[in-house]
């Protein structure tokens, strides 16, 4: 029988937290910053999940949710957590299983020819909120990536992710037949 983890350990008490490899940093390290964002996305994907209805979007995002633990574990690795730091935590492949799926909600979609409100059905509002997370998750991980070595392929799927949102967004609403609200500028 496996042990339970113990949910508080008191270490950080002195505002330090532990990377995977054993360094500690303060916890507002931008490794932190960007780790806890992409936590932060995974806990908004997961409200998102609570309220889709469509079945390949389902599937779709529950794999999204592993990959993000993968992708965070990855970003709370020191430089000294060796080999287990070499293993690429997003390949090609993950982005394009993005990519193919939003090919398949354009076929589907009309085209969009002006900016869009965020806004529409519940779960097309909770992407949005999921993309805006992930959008900040990206500004983070890339200024991680000024400072220390990130894998190129994992920028890349956080991007892709954010792309991903915005057009489930839309095929929510398509579903539901909600109209998408287009922004008009002020200066009528």
């Amino acid at each position: 029988m496996a042990k339970e983890m113990q949910i508080y350990t008191k270490t950080g008490d002195d505002g330090t937290t532990g990377l995977i490899g054993g360094s500690r940093v303060k916890k507002y390290d931008i490794r932190l910053e960007a780790y806890g964002t992409v936590d932060e996305l995974n806990s908004q994907i997961g409200l998102l999940l609570s309220t889709a209805e469509d079945e390949r979007a389902r599937a779709v995002l529950t794999d999204v949710q592993s990959k993000l633990f993968v992708i965070g574990a990855h970003l709370a690795m020191d430089e000294s957590a060796g080999a287990l730091k070499e293993q690429l935590p997003c390949t090609e492949a993950d982005v394009q299983v993005l990519e193919n799926e939003m090919d398949a909600m354009f076929e589907l979609l009309p085209k969009l020819n002006h900016f869009i409100l965020p806004t529409g059905c519940q779960a097309a509002a909770y992407a949005h909120v999921a993309r805006t997370v992930c959008r900040r998750a990206e500004r983070r991980i890339v200024e991680l990536a000024d400072q220390n070595t990130v894998d190129s392929n994992l920028v890349k799927y956080i991007n892709r992710l954010s792309d991903y949102l915005f057009v489930l967004s839309r095929k929510l609403n398509f579903d539901k037949k909600i109209a998408e609200t287009p922004w008009i500028s002020g200066n009528s």
